[in-house]
């Protein structure tokens, strides 16, 4: 049986190279592999499970409508300009995961607004690969905003949480 990461590389391989098409048996598995343009009837009586993949032409995107910049109002409206400008604190992710306000669905969550956390205080968790991770303040202080909501995916470095350190 084949691997479905040693399929893509064998495509890869083909697409790259002069080579029209490609056929390998392995352990009863018959794979062909064929460019596009070239038509023929292949007869697969000789294995008794047959793959076929082929490589279909690229779709066609028209442009996408240009998005106009942000105004410079709601531009300073970020978590980042907002925490700077009112002297809060900004609870960031240390990974990219999913975030979770709580423990279990039907639990109360962690934190909310007008919270008030220390050093070690518990704020979410965020599960990465199947792992959970709880994620601690580090800060004491009163929690003035949750940036993301429940089941959200978050990035590296992006904010979670303002806070209004003591």
């Amino acid at each position: 049986m084949f691997k479905l990461s040693e399929i893509k590389e064998l495509i890869k391989l083909v697409d790259q190279t002069s080579v029209h098409e490609l056929e390998i048996e392995n352990e009863g598995t018959r794979l062909l592999i064929r460019k596009p343009g070239k038509t023929e009837v292949v007869n697969v009586q000789a294995a008794p499970l047959t793959h076929t993949y082929s490589q279909q032409p690229a779709p066609v995107y028209t442009q996408a409508p240009a998005i106009e910049p942000a105004s410079q109002s709601t531009a300073s409206e970020t978590p980042a300009a907002r925490a700077a400008s009112e002297n809060l604190h900004q609870i960031t992710s240390p990974m990219v995961g999913t975030f979770y306000s709580s423990p279990s669905p039907d639990a109360a969550v962690f934190v909310k607004p007008g919270d008030r956390v220390s050093e070690k205080s518990v704020v979410c968790i965020l599960e990465a690969m199947k792992l959970m991770n709880e994620l601690e303040a580090e800060v004491r202080g009163e929690i003035v905003e949750v940036l993301v909501t429940n089941g959200q995916l978050v990035e590296y470095g992006q904010p979670l949480f303002l806070v209004k350190p003591e």
